[in-house]
């Protein structure tokens, strides 16, 4: 009798599945890096080598600690947000658990749509046990906070600068009514239900997101919504802080309030594009704007290119280092 071949394990599989997606998004990290860095040597070639790295040069080791700095400020504030909602939605896990969590979900910010960050999901199933619609809430209110800590220091930054920036009152209004939305538990209930009624697709799956939904009651309350917003405001308000440091290093001081209009803006505009991570739409942007308030393209790339490296990129390597380390301990503790 010929014998069977041997079924793999479902641990085994997931494993193995598990394995190809990570190499899957460390290509699709690789290829967005070396677009957006060839895009931007090109741009520097056609300004003059001479002039983009005399600009380089005006930076040295303590002006790149401190910028590194303020975005480590800014990911630590909005990881204890993280851990507050935690809290408030009945988890048990701590501060060091919930802040692996959160920066290690890092790794996956340029997966499409950040879909990848829900990773977080799954290491917190398997060390709490809680299925996935019980703790979905807390990204949409990650998201949520972000959305509208970012449209309020938009609206803040322009309202203090000396001139604004065509389109950012929409985008900032789009910004507010998505995070509004993503918090109104009856709101997204009734879409959940109007959506099976017309479709008549996956009842299960349309159950669970209605139990989701009612759970970000425990977030609507003024005092949580006003906290977690708190914290994510000052947080991006660390980051666009640092894109006015440097623009006064490399001589460019356009006022603190413009400077954080312009990183705001493009970091939101970005996202909007649907590009992994905002890769591409946050940098042309922010090139485009600097270059509209009279910032030579010389001045404007290399800020770019030195904005987004010490504040999106360093977020990914910060989540490539915690990841494995989060993905070994989630394995030891549950299945």
């Amino acid at each position: 009798m010929t014998p069977k071949p041997a079924v793999p394990a479902p641990e085994v599989r997931a494993s193995s599945l598990d394995t190809r997606r990570r190499w899957r998004d460390v290509a699709l990290l690789g290829g967005l890096f070396v677009l957006v860095i060839a895009g931007l040597v090109s741009l520097a070639a056609a300004t003059g080598w001479e002039e983009t790295r005399a600009q380089l040069m005006k930076l040295g080791l303590p002006q790149i600690i401190a910028l590194l700095a303020l975005s480590g400020a800014n990911y630590l504030l909005r990881g204890l947000r993280w851990h507050v909602c935690a809290r408030r939605l009945g988890l048990s896990t701590g501060l060091g658990q919930n802040l692996r969590h959160f920066l290690g979900g890092f790794a996956m910010s340029v997966t499409p749509g950040r879909l990848g960050e829900l990773v977080r999901m799954r290491w917190l199933r398997r060390e709490t046990g809680w299925p996935v619609e019980r703790t979905a809430p807390l990204a949409l209110v990650d998201r949520a906070g972000d959305l509208a800590a970012m449209a309020l220091l938009l609206a803040l930054s322009l309202a203090l600068a000396a001139s604004g920036i065509a389109f950012a009152l929409p985008v900032a209004l789009a910004s507010l009514a998505a995070a509004w939305v993503a918090t109104r538990p009856r709101l997204l209930a009734q879409i959940t239900t109007l959506t099976y009624r017309a479709t008549g697709l996956a009842p299960r799956l349309m159950g669970r997101l209605r139990r989701s939904a009612r759970s970000l009651a425990l977030f609507s309350s003024f005092p949580v919504a006003a906290g977690a917003i708190a914290l994510g405001l000052a947080g991006w308000a660390a980051e666009g802080y640092a894109f006015h440091l440097l623009l006064v290093w490399m001589g460019a001081d356009l006022g603190l309030a413009k400077a954080v209009a312009i990183f705001t803006f493009s970091t939101l505009a970005g996202g909007l594009t649907g590009a992994p991570g905002g890769v591409g739409g946050a940098e042309a942007a922010m090139i485009a704007l600097l270059s509209l308030d009279g910032i030579p393209l010389e001045v404007s790339i290399p800020a770019t290119a030195i904005i987004r490296v010490t504040t999106l990129w360093f977020a990914i390597g910060i989540g490539l280092l915690i990841f494995p380390v989060a993905e070994r301990l989630s394995r030891k503790a549950g299945p």
